[in-house]
């Protein structure tokens, strides 16, 4: 089952410099069939992954392929999501197990897909985004936290640090697990007390 809520995140992270990244690079369009958010973290950058679609030849110069780097962290070169606004592309990451995304830039549909996906998106200056880029390439045990309470990022090694910003009900949801119809259970005493107030 999909893991909902988040608040702290500390993980190693994923590097992934190209900029530009379309959802079709993310999940291509042959993969869309699922009705459901499960399987389709196993096709996630499927073209960049694999030379064939038999899963028998990894491309061993793509970063998912290179053993030194894992993690719930994505970290992605500006431009991150454009494209389509297939909301595979976050159910693919998520699957895959990211939790965060980190980007100086997002495609506005993607960063709302992710958003009401549990996948968050933290967006950075261009400057610190190098900074991580650099730590990450030559040390891939470098570990990010990604605290959303206070909405900073922090490279835990060195402990520099931004602030990033969201949605005040997102960030309400994507701490207590919660879709758009769980946030409204979760104020049914003060609808009904407001419902009385009126009658």
């Amino acid at each position: 089952m999909m893991k909902k809520n988040i608040n702290t995140i500390i993980s190693t992270a994923v590097p992934l410099t190209v900029e530009n990244v379309d959802t079709d690079q993310i999940i291509p369009a042959r993969f869309l069939k699922g009705t459901t958010r499960e399987g389709f973290g196993k096709n996630l950058f499927r073209d960049w992954r694999y030379k064939d679609d038999d899963d028998q030849k990894p491309r061993a110069d793509f970063v998912l392929n290179n053993p030194a780097f894992s993690g719930r962290i994505l970290v992605a070169a500006k431009n991150f999501g454009c494209g389509s606004s297939r909301e595979h592309a976050a159910w693919a990451l998520k699957d895959y197990g990211f939790d965060v995304v980190v980007s100086s830039f997002f495609a506005d549909i993607f960063s709302n897909n992710a958003l009401n996906n549990f996948l968050l998106p933290v967006l950075v200056s261009d400057s610190f985004l190098k900074l991580i880029f650099e730590l990450i390439q030559n040390n891939p045990s470098e570990k990010l936290e990604v605290n959303l309470e206070k909405q900073i990022i922090r490279i835990s090694s060195t402990g520099g640090e931004e602030s990033f910003e969201i949605n005040t009900y997102k960030k309400a949801c994507l701490i207590n697990g919660y879709d758009d119809i769980d946030y409204l259970l979760s104020l049914r005493n003060e609808i009904e007390e407001f419902e009385k107030a009126r009658v």
